[in-house]
């Protein structure tokens, strides 16, 4: 076989080599076993130079503990499973995803997707289109495989570049993948990593599900107003006139089991928020905390990943009876069971990465790495928003090799969240900080799991259609999207708007 050739022109000869380098990492799984044991050989290194350094807010001397020690193979063979078993992330993804599954497998989010780009009027389908693209990230991977191929299905039938249509789907969908009007599966799997990283500092502190809600909100909408905005002016005008041999495809209006199924799942919901509502509104409501009435720290905040399931389940169910696809009990759970057959590499990657981040709290590698870069930081003079102007580049950068967001936040959370905890910014701003980052170069990054697919989904209608093509029209969202993004970010910190419920800009809270 002849060896491949390097690509002409800066941008593909630079694509190329990311691809390349990207392919050469081993599995994520692998990489964390492989920091895993990294971490304790750095543990009796830091040990053997007697590392040491002073907690600025206790003054309390901290030393490096040596896992090659008796004392921490001991730990290690103890704590192995239960690392693994009450790692944060672990359960609230799961959990969450059983709920999700259902709704999936009876059908309900594919055709409230289809209902909802169908029923747009022309002048508006752009902005539907993005927009359905960012609340699809609530069901995980359907917006990839559903909603991205149908796009372009309905752009040909309107007249319009299929391409375009592809694009601006594929905008939504993974370059506003942390923007959202509701919580889904990525939202208590960050946070969950943001927390077991913020307890290098302050073992009580916890960060909600929920953390970024208020902020994503607003992203919703200004990513879908800015994905319509360079798709019309900037991407089709750039494709031109469809010249290609696809024809135009009828689009399946929904029949009559589908309505019912959605009117009962409409009905469901309407309950369910009535539920809701009546224990969370009146002061003694029953979701409340019963000692203090509070609803930041109630039973409904910290019970937020099971309300996703329950609704979920409910509605899936409601809709699966209505529109026929659930027949009895079995189809219920083997929707259930569908969404974790899903899971069983995420499961094994979460066995590795929970050890790697248990290792590194307990050599207080983290901590020591923390005080250090944090001191670096505040003598660099650099003030709160170029810091985290900075943050968004780096973790962009990162993200061009290294597609999985939880993979990347595994790695980069115990590290930068308690270097930005001392420097007196919140975990819940630097997770949302990471996600913008994490979020505006998924779209031109070789690396994210889905970027074949598209490749394959474009090449239906350009058959020349490669990685070049799609970095090429997918380019002016990342620079839009970052720009704007940014922008969104500065505004949030200049006012010092909370950026989700019980989660301030600043760390330790001000009361």
């Amino acid at each position: 076989m002849a060896k491949q050739q390097a690509p002409s022109g800066f941008i593909n000869k630079f694509l190329y080599y990311v691809e390349k380098i990207g392919n050469a990492l081993p599995h994520p799984a692998t990489l964390f076993a492989g920091f895993a044991f990294l971490v304790i050989l750095l543990s009796w290194v830091a040990a053997q130079f007697n590392l040491q350094v002073i907690h600025p807010g206790t003054g309390e001397t901290i030393q490096p503990f040596n896992l090659l020690s008796v004392e921490g193979l001991h730990l290690i063979l103890k704590k192995m499973v239960t690392n693994f078993t009450e790692f944060a992330p672990l359960g609230v993804v799961l959990v969450a995803m059983l709920g999700i599954g259902i709704a999936e497998g009876s059908g309900l989010i594919g055709t409230a997707l289809r209902l909802l780009v169908l029923s747009s009027p022309k002048r508006i389908l752009t902005f539907v289109i993005v927009f359905a693209g960012i609340m699809s990230n609530t069901a995980s991977e359907v917006g990839y495989v559903l909603l991205i191929p149908l796009s372009a299905i309905i752009f040909l039938a309107v007249g319009r570049h299929p391409i375009a249509g592809m694009a601006a789907a594929f905008a939504g969908v993974s370059g506003g993948y942390s923007a959202n009007l509701l919580l889904g599966t990525i939202d208590p799997l960050l946070a969950g990593l943001s927390q077991e990283a913020a307890h290098i500092i302050d073992m009580d502190y916890t960060v909600n599900p929920a953390a970024n809600y208020y902020f994503l909100f607003v992203s919703t909408f200004l990513i879908a107003t800015a994905g319509t905005w360079v798709t019309e002016r900037i991407v089709e005008p750039r494709l031109g006139v469809y010249t290609g041999e696809a024809e135009p495809e009828e689009i399946k209006k929904l029949n009559a089991a589908e309505k019912k199924g959605l009117r009962y799942a409409i009905l469901t919901a309407l309950a369910v928020v009535v539920l809701i509502l009546a224990g969370v509104l009146p002061e003694s409501g029953y979701l409340r905390d019963p000692q203090t009435g509070s609803l930041l720290h109630s039973p409904f905040m910290k019970g937020i990943v099971a309300v996703i399931f329950i609704t979920a389940a409910m509605m899936g169910i409601a809709y699966g009876i209505g529109a026929g696809t659930i027949k009895n009990d079995s189809d219920v759970m083997k929707g259930m069971g569908k969404s974790m057959e899903t899971m069983g590499t995420y499961i094994v990657l979460v066995f590795f990465a929970a050890q790697f981040v248990a290792y590194f709290r307990w050599t207080n590698l983290g901590l020591i790495f923390a005080i250090e870069g944090a001191s670096v930081l505040q003598s660099s003079g650099l003030g709160s928003i170029p810091l985290m102007i900075g943050f968004i580049v780096l973790t962009g950068l990162i993200n061009l090799v290294m597609g999985s967001a939880s993979a990347k936040w595994t790695i980069m959370a115990p590290v930068f969240i308690p270097m930005f905890m001392l420097l007196g910014y919140s975990p819940e701003l630097t997770q949302v900080v990471y996600r913008i980052g994490d979020s505006v170069t998924n779209i031109i990054s070789p690396m994210m799991s889905y970027f074949a697919l598209i490749v394959a989904f474009m090449q239906k209608y350009d058959k020349k259609a490669g990685i070049g093509t799609i970095i090429s029209t997918m380019l002016p969202y990342t620079v839009v999207f970052t720009i704007v993004w940014t922008a969104l970010l500065i505004v949030w910190m200049v006012f010092a708007l909370p950026i989700g419920p019980d989660a301030p800009l600043v760390y330790p809270p001000v009361n």
